[in-house]
């Protein structure tokens, strides 16, 4: 493992200065046994030997004369989206025309690591007015902002002595948006039923969205509620005497949600990229999008601060996705974020935090939120080192919690826990 990783940084450092001074490992070489054959040819006196030295100079000279051309092509890339999800596949074309023959012409795409490693083209000769085009697939392995590009054109003199690369074709960022699953975290008002009461200062959605179920019609309904079926089957209104069925839905306890992300370096899995904070992530984008579907207002918090504030509707999608792409680790902690929730004056707000740990200062800022009557829902992040005492601190909360385990639904895990706790 040492060697291969002192090979790794030698062929890199070697690939750096070959870059930097344009000169191929043949040309250094060839310009390093300058200076002793001088140093020889002093020695010895021998005329011969300083020619060979001179010779070499000259050589080496000439070669960067010839590597210095300037390069008559013109380069293209196929569009590139601006955006795509995680494990997205694109196709991409790269097309050079020149301008006058070219040869020994090799094409490299420099692609981040996500996608791949670069794209490299060698084209043995071009000749003037005609196009070599070559196409690759694109994959983004991982969410983020990445560039892809630029597309470099390198070419060497006739002796391979020097080397000159040239940028032909900008590089352009693509964003990657985390994968998302359908979920759903809603809390109905049957959870605030007997006893306790609905949270104080609470406002809730005007259109409740799960089934309730049928009353009579009144007065000041919307006519588009009535269920036509359920009202034949009771005998119907033919005379205009029988009675209207009305679909009634549970009420959520509030239209503002707010989620509240982890990005503490220290409370996640280790590794580039995190386990748990790319799956952290996937929760907060998977409940971001649905909140946003259902019409409802979202604000996402992590440790340093807001990260979006108030998005609301489903042209919000993107910024929320953006955001989520961008987000990274920081050394920031989770309390920091917990604390903010205290001084925010709109207490009605759902709150879901999503963390893969609870210590003692979380637990009790969560307990305290709970008792000013504010919806809670704690989402666990477990992986294998998983310090067990977090499962016991988050059970003692009273909040309901949600275990996400590595390789299991989200669908199916939050739906076990929300129908259990509006039951």
């Amino acid at each position: 493992m040492a060697t291969g990783t002192a090979g790794d940084r030698a062929t890199g450092a070697l690939a750096a200065v070959e870059r930097r001074l344009g000169l191929t490992p043949a040309g250094a070489a060839v310009a390093l046994l300058v200076i002793p054959g001088l140093l020889l040819g002093r020695l010895l006196a021998s005329r011969p030997v300083f020619l060979m030295a001179y010779g070499a100079v000259a050589v080496v000279g000439l070669s960067r004369v010839l590597a210095r051309r300037r390069l008559a092509v013109d380069a293209r890339r196929s569009s590139l989206p601006t955006r795509m999800r995680e494990s997205q596949s694109v196709e991409v074309e790269i097309s050079v025309t020149a301008k006058r023959r070219v040869a020994t012409l090799v094409l490299e795409e420099a692609l981040p690591e996500p996608f791949g490693r670069p794209v490299r083209v060698p084209v043995a000769l071009l000749p003037p007015g005609q196009a070599v085009q070559h196409g690759y697939r694109l994959t983004a392995r991982r969410r983020g902002v990445y560039p892809v590009g630029p597309l470099i054109a390198e070419w060497s003199d006739p002796f391979g002595l020097t080397r000159k690369r040239v940028e032909i074709a900008p590089s352009e960022t693509v964003i990657v948006h985390p994968s998302i699953e359908t979920v759903s975290d809603r809390v109905t008002s049957r959870e605030w039923e007997d006893p306790p009461i609905r949270p104080p200062q609470s406002r809730p959605w005007p259109s409740g969205f799960e089934f309730y179920g049928m009353r009579d019609y009144v007065v000041g309904d919307d006519p588009r509620r009535i269920n036509w079926l359920a009202t034949a089957r009771t005998g119907g209104a033919a005379d205009g005497t029988g009675r209207y069925l009305v679909r009634e839905s549970e009420q959520g306890i509030t239209d503002r949600v707010r989620l509240v992300l982890d990005t503490d370096r220290a409370r996640h899995a280790p590794g580039d990229p995190s386990e748990t904070f790319e799956r952290a992530v996937s929760v907060a984008a998977s409940l971001g999008v649905r909140h946003l579907a259902d019409g409802f207002s979202v604000t996402l918090e992590c440790g340093s601060g807001p990260l979006a504030k108030g998005l609301r509707g489903t042209r919000s999608r993107i910024p929320l996705l953006d955001r989520l792409a961008e987000v990274q680790l920081e050394r920031a902690a989770l309390p920091a974020a917990m604390d903010r929730l205290f001084l925010d004056p709109q207490r009605a707000t759902h709150n879901v935090v999503v963390t893969p740990f609870v210590d003692d200062d979380t637990a009790r800022r969560i307990t305290l939120l709970m008792a000013r009557g504010t919806s809670v829902v704690l989402v666990l992040v477990l992986w294998e080192d998983t310090e067990p005492g977090t499962i016991h601190r988050a059970a003692s909360i009273g909040c309901p919690v949600v275990e996400l385990k590595p390789g299991t639904s989200l669908a199916a895990t939050f739906s076990r826990v929300v129908e259990a706790g509006t039951r």
